[in-house]
């Protein structure tokens, strides 16, 4: 009899002892010790510029973490996947992430049309797309309790734009210069939506690959066109490179872009070719010489691992990363994806380091819709407007 007693207790001691362990298995990504964590950015193609330094200072985020013990006594395993800013190569990486990390959620994916074709594998398999790289409508459109945007649309971006340089500065001849993907249709369509508002019409628009390099014929179709402002749904090259093919055309027509080219690529092109050029951003770029102190410490940590500046796009993974943590944190030792989205709906007006002011909550998983106009200054970005533009 004591021995069939003692068998008995062992045996409920250990049940009880394995049940946080059985818990943290039945969860994808989560161990007692670990939470896994991907991303799948491009760290070598056309828009490496700016998938790298967000990957960075999201990984640097995370390293912070664990440097400190975790959270909730787990690590962060952060396993970045490059796309080369190809959909066939995002959808192998998310594959990898899905079924062999078996990652918990991934955060600052880049790029719209590899949000776009990945989004409904994530989902499947109940994984939150946390803060992608991209300003697209459909990285919060339709709702779906799976998906959190960091960012106002490129398409709320445009139709302030549009409103701005009619209003403002007497624009009469709206024309676009689009990358022909998801990403640069939903530029064309804000820049459309307020011209239809406001009675007017798109005279002349130019679709093109991400990967073309020649844009004569484009941008001599635009100015044969008479347009007195074009609005560009361009990343970075082809941004720099519209803008050095009108300069030497003598075309000194304003020329606007978006959240994806607001770059200091872009900023400090050669010459002084980008010259007041101009940019909508959710955000503004504070420069590693910010006087705010927050900024400088997050700069120069930056600087010394990686060997230089932080760039809009690694600010941005900055706060992407740190919403992430403060999520699981408030999540608790009990971590869940419902768990995980119930604490990020918690999150009230978060304001990052760099002046974003952030909130989510129950059906609302959009964190801002403010934008911002400016332009280069001798090779810096400058506000036009202190204040965030609307429509």
């Amino acid at each position: 009899m004591p021995t069939r007693f003692f068998r008995t207790m062992l045996a409920l001691l250990a049940c009880g002892f394995g049940a946080g362990a059985a818990h943290a298995q039945a969860v994808r990504g989560v161990t007692d010790t670990e939470i896994v964590i991907g991303t799948v950015s491009d760290l070598s193609g056309v828009t490496a510029v700016q998938g790298v330094n967000n990957t960075d200072a999201v990984r640097m985020v995370f390293d912070d973490v664990n440097a400190k013990g975790g959270i909730h006594g787990r690590k962060i395993k952060f396993v970045a996947e490059d796309s080369q800013y190809t959909v066939p190569r995002a959808v192998q990486a998310m594959n990898k992430l899905l079924n062999s990390d078996n990652v918990f959620l991934t955060i600052s994916d880049g790029g719209t049309p590899m949000n776009d074709a990945n989004m409904p594998a994530q989902f499947a398999k109940n994984v939150p797309n946390m803060f992608p790289l991209t300003a697209a409508r459909s990285m919060y459109e339709p709702y779906n309790r799976l998906k959190f945007a960091q960012f106002a649309s490129y398409y709320d971006e445009m139709r302030s734009a549009v409103k701005y340089f009619v209003e403002k500065r007497g624009r009469k001849k709206l024309c676009v210069a689009y990358q022909d993907s998801d990403f640069g249709k939903d530029v064309l369509a804000g820049v459309q939506a307020q011209a239809d508002a406001m009675g007017m019409k798109v005279v002349a628009t130019t679709a093109h690959r991400p990967t073309d390099t020649d844009f004569n014929a484009p941008v001599s179709k635009l100015k044969d066109a008479g347009c007195d402002v074009v609005f560009m749904g361009t990343i970075v090259r082809d941004t720099n490179i519209i803008i050095q093919t009108a300069r030497k055309m003598g075309w000194n027509v304003d020329l606007v872009g978006q959240f994806a080219s607001y770059d200091t690529a872009v900023a400090t092109l050669a010459g002084g070719a980008s010259e007041g050029f101009f940019c909508m951003t959710p955000a503004l770029y504070a420069y590693p010489d910010d006087p705010r102190p927050e900024v400088q410490a997050f700069a120069k940590k930056y600087k010394e691992r990686y060997g230089r500046d932080p760039n809009f796009h690694g600010e941005a993974g900055y706060t992407a990363a740190s919403l992430v943590v403060m999520g699981l944190e408030r999540a608790g030792r009990d971590l869940t994806v419902d768990s995980f989205i119930k604490a990020m709906e918690s999150i009230h007006d978060y304001k990052d380091i760099f002046g974003s002011v952030l909130s989510f909550g129950p059906d609302q998983h959009h964190a801002s819709t403010k934008s911002f106009l400016t332009i280069v200054k001798d090779g810096r970005w400058v506000p036009v407007e202190e204040s965030a533009l609307a429509y």
